[in-house]
């Protein structure tokens, strides 16, 4: 069966995370995407955090499996020819190269537009073209911190806090793919190309506009009822970090069940779902709670919030993470397991799901990564492993038209 991407050519210029995760979504669904590196050098991530002397670091594989690899030296007249040829015949060109490098190269947009005006040129960046700090090299936490993230992630009385996903950079190729397909639909449409752009700044915003929704009301009313600032605690006039409280008008925290002592993943996440409070109540062995004005309604139970936790810790407390999550799932009381990554890696439903998935690398042998989280009814996406560093350099220029001694005089003169 054929891939609904399948016959899209995309020319790869991206390094680290931001980029290749777009990139790499895009070739899961079918898209032939050639990933263009330094000779002898590759994207940078192929040489971070190394776990395997000498074989591509997961940092690489896990963000550019389903891709092609072409070595090419394009600040040589060869270089650039070989990249002219490929940008006449692609469909998407994709950059997350430091504010003005690819206008340095010789390849600016309007230049890649003469070259072909059916391409869309996809681009990342850390802040957006108009903005002061549009010079700035930016990478994932400071991007965090910028979109706003930081500052209401941790505790009240702690600094700001970076979150463990991957909200400047993975996030910022998720937003830049939707846009790249947009643009491709749009082409359909028009016969002509575009430039497509993704702030990292604003991607992360985007994912943090509850908190944008928060600073609103703040504004006008001066407290935050949902808070656990609330009603006890002080409000200054921005939106303040709050734990982990739920963010969406439904109080939860992250709260102790049994082996918490020895064990720092032993914790489930417990929502008070204004809808189901009497059956939580039930649950929990709280049956008086169900019609007690003091906790009857969200805004009587909010200054007992912690009390209520306290109660709910004690009945968790000879039940394990699993074993609590099974018992209040019956009774429809939003709240899951915290999952640590060891158990991740091993979560038969997420193996079977194909979320977590098994490669084979010519050289790392069989390693993990992710599949798509995005699932289909009418095809499953198939992961394979990541290229190897000018893997295929040799094909890529034969099908541009290159014979053998004209590729053999390039890999001479380190053009690929």
């Amino acid at each position: 069966m054929s891939l609904p991407l399948e016959g899209i050519k995309i020319l790869d210029f991206t390094g680290v995370q931001a980029g290749p995760a777009c990139t790499q979504l895009l070739a899961w669904f079918g898209a032939d995407v050639l990933k263009i590196e330094r000779p002898g050098v590759g994207d940078v991530t192929r040489n971070q955090l190394r776990d395997i002397p000498d074989a591509d670091a997961l940092y690489f594989t896990m963000l550019n499996s389903n891709k092609k690899s072409l070595e090419l030296d394009t600040k040589t007249p060869e270089g650039k020819e070989i990249l002219e040829k490929l940008i006449r015949e692609a469909d998407v060109l994709v950059e997350n190269f430091a504010p003005g490098a690819l206008d340095r190269m010789g390849f600016s947009w309007e230049h890649i537009q003469e070259l072909n005006p059916r391409i869309i040129f996809g681009s990342v960046k850390g802040f957006d073209e108009n903005s002061r700090y549009a010079d700035l090299k930016v990478y994932e936490n400071v991007a965090q911190c910028a979109g706003g993230a930081a500052s209401t992630t941790g505790f009240w009385d702690g600094p700001p806090t970076i979150s463990g996903g991957a909200l400047g950079d993975s996030n910022s190729g998720m937003h830049l793919a939707i846009g790249i397909l947009t643009a491709l639909i749009g082409r359909e449409k028009t016969g002509k190309g575009q430039k497509v752009s993704v702030a990292m700044q604003d991607a992360v915003l985007n994912l943090c506009r509850v908190k944008l929704r928060d600073q609103q009301r703040l504004d006008r009313l001066g407290y935050l009822e949902e808070y656990p600032q609330y009603p006890n605690g002080t409000f200054t006039d921005v939106v303040p970090r709050e734990g982990n409280a739920g963010g969406g008008g439904q109080p939860g925290w992250v709260l102790k069940c049994k082996g918490w002592e020895t064990d720092p993943d032993a914790y489930i996440y417990f929502t008070l779902q204004e809808q189901n409070w009497a059956r939580t109540c039930q649950v929990i062995g709280k049956p008086e709670w169900i019609d007690d004005p003091a906790y009857k309604t969200p805004q009587a139970r909010q200054p007992h919030i912690f009390e209520i936790f306290a109660e709910i810790e004690k009945w968790l407390a000879d039940k394990t993470k699993y074993e609590a999550v099974d018992i209040l799932r019956k009774f429809e009381v939003p709240c899951a397991p915290v999952m640590n990554m060891k158990e991740i890696e091993e979560d038969p439903d997420l193996r079977a799901s194909g979320t977590i998935v098994e490669v084979e690398h010519k050289k790392r042998g069989h390693y993990l990564t992710v599949g798509s989280p995005i699932k289909f009814s009418s095809f499953v996406p198939k992961i394979v492993g990541a290229p190897l560093l000018g893997e295929n350099t040799d094909q890529v220029l034969t099908d541009l038209g290159y014979n053998r001694e004209q590729i053999k005089r390039l890999h001479e003169t380190k053009v690929v």
